[in-house]
């Protein structure tokens, strides 16, 4: 695998360049896939910085920095996507401000089209508790679609260990929905792995984690999780919702 050359910091993302055709990416994916499924981390991200130059952007929830540092040390500058929702703990907003300030990447806090307030006004107050599904829609999912419209592959934190739904998340895989390769490069680390890199490196973690919140989503939606209880027991509790939409 090739590494990239140069470093990619940019203050602006309308410097973009000209993306492949949605075929052109799926049959990229269907050549890549399995040759990287064994691959570290850090070898996934260089080829994709490789692959797709300026187009590869990571994103992050901002429940530990561990994707962010490994992209930073690949390529410095590269651009980190971070969905503010509105509906954030203090300490999520804190984590993101603080690996914009003290890490090597464009931090892009990207927000929904409506404000909370907007959106109370016209569906009603509290959405999230009459239908969460909309209310993940709308501050989530279709936010990223648009945020990714600059380009041609993501990289997201999601691990194969977390739900029994990510159990078959490919390393390397075509993400129909955005028409985008979607990269993630800790598919296959286990929770060890996470603990065991953030020692190493010191890599900053969302304060919360230590305080009862293994997985961490919007403040009104999240509680904590009693110890032996499944670590995403507490996102959407009480209901049968076990995913925002943007991996599923």
């Amino acid at each position: 695998m090739t590494a990239p050359t140069t470093t990619r910091a940019r203050a602006f993302r309308g410097t973009h360049t000209a993306g492949r055709s949605p075929e052109e990416l799926r049959e990229l994916v269907s050549h890549v896939g399995a040759e990287l499924e064994l691959a570290p981390a850090e070898h996934i991200i260089e080829w994709a910085v490789a692959t797709f130059g300026d187009r590869f952007c990571v994103t992050s929830s901002m429940a530990d920095a561990v994707l962010a540092d490994i992209a930073s040390r690949v390529a410095p500058g590269i651009d980190v996507v971070f969905l503010d929702t509105g509906y954030h703990f203090a300490e999520t907003i804190g984590t993101a401000d603080a690996v914009g300030a003290t890490m090597d990447v464009n931090l892009i806090p990207i927000t929904p089209v409506q404000s909370v307030a907007e959106q109370d006004a016209e569906y009603g107050a509290e959405l999230f508790r009459r239908d969460p599904d909309l209310c993940c829609a709308l501050r989530k999912v279709q936010p990223l679609h648009d945020a990714l419209q600059d380009y041609d592959a993501w990289a997201t934190g999601l691990r194969r260990a977390e739900t029994h739904h990510r159990i078959i998340a490919p390393v390397v895989g075509w993400d129909a929905k955005k028409a985008k390769v979607k990269v993630s490069p800790l598919a296959r680390w286990t929770h060890d792995d996470v603990e065991k890199y953030v020692a190493e490196h010191g890599v900053l973690v969302n304060p919360l984690v230590y305080d009862g919140f293994p997985s961490i989503g919007c403040a009104p939606c999240t509680r904590r999780v009693a110890p032996g209880e499944d670590p995403r027991s507490g996102r959407w509790a009480g209901t049968h919702k076990t995913e925002c939409g943007i991996h599923s």
